[in-house]
């Protein structure tokens, strides 16, 4: 049997466990490496080898902690999700201890660093956004409020810098009442934010622009070295159900997207409609967390992107037909590391 591929994901989200699962089911053995901070992410025990990493450390100081842990572990693919940009900035460091980074190269990620920068780039390819604006004061908030409302749409922020759904809002004029302390309610009154940016000390970096309705489409590419889209495919999310989708309107502006940055290996486009139209709302320049729901299309998409890492063609064709579809998300138990994990493990994780 040949020797297993070591790949290490470090500080990723807990969904990753199917990422996990997904190199496990490859048809070459892979020994999958995860660190955290948080012992019982679920993701540290779901890998070969799961340990804790050092928490606070700079960029820098991190990148120092990651050659040694690739040296040390003999990683043949590091996929970093933490400190990407700065891990991607020393790659030639990392081949040179033998590890291929499977992520894009320092410029792509660069671009989309902020949601602000992104929407920039994703302009420069000459792809559609919903209309924007950065406020970082009150008056800029209220202006860009009644633009969208004086347009008969209703105003939504998020921060600049930031993953996921991390600090969205959707702003209303509407006073606060006890109906709003039931269900789920993202919704928060204009002018408490304007006043909490008046009053804040720290600066503030928002983006405001409309509510958009859904469904929305998260497309997940995967590129090679130069930036040449390999594969993509739209997961349709609309409510609870869930399908595929192979439409041109959403493949073909990720495709630009992708080959304009260079965006190599693994990321997500992810869209929503502007009068009907797609419009890109957001870029991720990594694996996205429902990455996994592919399998379904008979994609293994983190195997292929750790074969073209390590120099391979891989076969992304898909498998069938992908009409007709339809799934929906559950939560579902996923096991810990148990709290006696042996002192000398976490420690010797964190000499470097």
């Amino acid at each position: 049997m040949s020797a297993p591929v070591r790949v290490w994901l470090n500080r990723t989200y807990a969904e990753n466990v199917f990422f996990i699962e997904l190199l496990h089911a490859a048809p070459r053995p892979v020994e999958v490496h995860a660190t955290h901070v948080d012992l019982d992410s679920p993701v540290l025990a779901a890998a070969d080898h799961g340990a804790l990493e050092p928490g606070d450390l700079t960029p820098d100081a991190y990148v120092a902690f990651a050659l040694d842990y690739c040296a040390r572990h003999a990683i043949d693919v590091f996929v970093p999700r933490l400190n990407q940009l700065a891990i991607s900035l020393h790659h030639q460091e990392f081949e040179a201890i033998g590890t291929a980074l499977a992520c894009p190269p320092a410029t792509a990620i660069a671009a989309f660093d902020s949601k602000a920068d992104g929407y920039a780039a994703i302009a420069d390819a000459g792809l559609p956004t919903p209309p924007w604006w950065q406020v970082r004061t009150a008056e800029e908030l209220l202006a860009a409020v009644e633009r969208i409302e004086g347009a008969g749409l209703t105003a939504c922020l998020k921060p600049s810098s930031g993953a996921g759904g991390e600090g969205f809002r959707v702003l209303t004029r509407e006073p606060f009442g006890l109906h709003r302390l039931a269900g789920w309610d993202s919704r928060v009154q204009v002018d408490q934010v304007a006043a909490a940016l008046r009053a804040s000390e720290e600066p503030a970096d928002l983006m405001v622009m409309p509510y958009l309705d859904g469904p929305e489409v998260s497309v997940d590419c995967l590129a090679d070295r130069d930036g040449t889209l390999l594969a993509a495919v739209g997961r349709n999310k609309h409510r609870r159900r869930r399908s595929f989708t192979t439409e041109p309107r959403y493949l073909e502006p990720a495709r630009r997207l992708v080959e304009a940055t260079g965006m190599a290996f693994l990321s997500n486009v992810q869209f929503r409609h502007l009068a009907g139209e797609p419009v890109v709302i957001d870029v991720n320049t990594r694996p996205s967390g429902g990455l996994h729901q592919l399998s379904l299309c008979g994609l293994n998409l983190p195997w292929n992107a750790v074969q073209l890492a390590l120099g391979e063609r891989p076969d992304t064709g898909l498998a069938g037909d992908l009409a007709g579809v339809e799934y929906t998300l559950v939560s579902g138990i996923q096991p810990v590391l148990p709290r006696q994990t042996p002192f000398e493990l976490v420690t010797a994780e964190l000499a470097y």
